[in-house]
């Protein structure tokens, strides 16, 4: 959103990053806010107040869809940083400085730089409106412009409550009756279309709590101030379960029941065609025609002398769809060079090493008085004739088109598989890693893969493994990936054939036995 601030109001150095930080706080205020409202509005409680913080709200909201509907990545803004000298990006945008006609240094002092840079604004194609329950029910969520309808019609709806406000009074008995069962009747629609049916009665605790809290609150809750009270604390309630352990009802790829290799196959490739384009230079009409058609031979454009060539389009016949899981970003792998006995200790890790080098010859170079290595594959005695050159030994060199080892065919795969999900090893709350100890123990004894899968580099992982004596194999990942994994830091997961079994946050880590119980015998 900031450059269209920078845009409009000449403002280059404007940032809006430093709310990066706060984005899950506000998230949360701002769902408890919509609740809240939306109860006061249902039984007509300081409809004064609400109108003006529902308006507020709605041109907040009509605006970021407007500006996500319109947004041109092709346009481009003056930004502005200030980074410090000692930061390594200083340097780096300096040096870019010397030879880009977009990046230049606008002041240095001994502390701080500051650069001017030209850049694009991030557009986005999907607004994200409803999270992910849209995409796990429906397939796909609303397009930037379909959300701008919806708020342009929430704002007009939410424009004659705001004009209405000085008419509107509290509810009586029988309004209440029915507009709790009108707005319960759209929940249950929603609850239908996302095929949840919890907030039904969420709906309905929040609505008539309100309205019981308005009757024995007393002289100091049993009024509309009260009712809003309650209704902050289910939802943060349900807010707090939701962050310290996962979503009562996940709708992302990896939730529990997901077929993960499905979810990874499940993409459509796009359908085109070539078109040419001829143009009338007196009109400005133009005619398309797909370019190895009969159209095309028939129409035998080009002896028109009043059309000429003017360019050639790819027209999408069929829109392609992007698979539920992007396989290059669930890839869990380690560098060869990475690799220890702990991984190898893993039959599929072991299978793959076998790539990971080349059989191969040292040579002595007679002429040459020195020793050379050479792939097997590469030696032939018209090359390396027996006068110039003198074969030392057979040798295993490194396979440069080997670099890494992937266990991501070993978990979708495999009979039965045991995954900890970490997004962060040094964040994490290993409060119950000696239960993952002791699972991780049982699992070797039933032969069932265990694997760790976290975002950290080999050093770090290293540091954990010796801190935490915990001998399992480790793999990495993209830490934004393992974010739609899971919420939990870290989690466990069983999978079966590649479908999810079971997930458990680390508040919830089952014992031996339990686990044994449920997933292993």
């Amino acid at each position: 959103l900031a450059f269209r601030i920078k845009e409009w109001f000449g403002m280059p150095g404007f940032s809006m990053e430093g709310l990066i930080d706060y984005a899950l706080i506000l998230s949360v205020l701002i769902c408890i806010a919509e609740i809240v409202l939306g109860v006061l509005t249902i039984i007509g409680g300081k409809i004064k107040l609400v109108s003006y913080l529902m308006l507020f709200m709605m041109l907040f909201f009509t605006f970021l869809t407007w500006h996500t509907a319109n947004c041109d990545k092709d346009t481009t803004f003056k930004d502005h940083d200030t980074y410090a000298l000692t930061d390594p990006m200083a340097q780096t945008k300096m040096d870019m400085a010397k030879d880009s006609k977009e990046i230049k240094v606008l002041s240095k002092t001994s502390t701080e730089v500051v650069i001017e840079e030209i850049r694009s604004p991030q557009c986005v194609d999907d607004c994200g409106c409803f999270g992910d329950a849209m995409k796990g029910s429906v397939g796909r969520s609303l397009t930037p412009n379909e959300s701008l309808w919806k708020d342009i019609v929430l704002l007009y709806l939410v424009l004659w409550i705001f004009v209405a406000q000085w008419i509107i009074k509290p509810n009586t008995r029988k309004q209440n009756l029915v507009y709790a069962a009108a707005s319960t009747s759209m929940v249950i629609f929603f609850s239908w279309v996302f095929g949840w049916y919890f907030p039904i009665f969420f709906a309905l605790l929040c609505i008539f709590g309100a309205l019981w809290m308005l009757r024995v609150g007393g002289k100091y809750l049993g009024n509309h101030w009260g009712s809003s009270l309650l209704v902050t604390l289910l939802c943060t309630i349900l807010t707090t379960y939701v962050l310290m352990y996962e979503p009562i009802k996940d709708y992302r790829p990896y939730a529990v029941g997901a077929d993960l290799w499905a979810n990874m196959n499940d993409g459509t490739a796009e359908e085109n065609q070539d078109m040419v384009v001829y143009r009338n230079t007196k009109t400005g009409e133009t005619r398309e025609y797909g370019a190895t058609s009969q159209d095309f031979t028939d129409s035998k454009i080009w002896e028109n002398t009043d059309f000429v060539y003017d360019t050639m389009i790819k027209k999408i016949i069929v829109p392609g769809k992007l698979c539920t899981i992007d396989s290059a970003q669930f890839n869990p792998f380690r560098n060869i060079s990475e690799i220890s006995e702990y991984e190898l200790a893993l039959p599929a890790v072991k299978e793959q090493m076998k790539k990971a080098f080349l059989p191969g010859l040292k040579l002595y170079d007679i002429q040459g008085e020195a020793e050379i290595e050479i792939p097997m594959e590469e030696y032939n005695v018209t090359d390396y004739d027996a006068e110039s050159y003198k074969i030392l030994d057979t040798i295993r060199l490194p396979n440069p088109d080997f670099s890494e080892v992937s266990v991501r065919n070993l978990i979708v795969k495999a009979k039965r598989a045991v995954v900890v999900i970490s997004k962060d090893l040094n964040e994490g709350n290993w409060a119950n890693i000696d239960r993952l100890k002791e699972i991780f123990a049982a699992c070797k004894k039933k032969n069932v893969p265990f694997i760790v899968v976290c975002g950290a580099s080999n050093e770090q992982i290293v540091a954990f493994r010796k801190k935490h004596k915990f001998y399992a194999p480790f793999f990495v990942n993209d830490g934004t990936e393992l974010k739609a994994i899971t919420r939990s830091n870290p989690a466990l997961m069983v999978i079966e054939k590649g479908i999810v079994k079971a997930k458990y946050p680390f508040r919830s880590t089952p014992t031996k036995e339990s686990f044994k119980s449920n997933h292993l015998n």
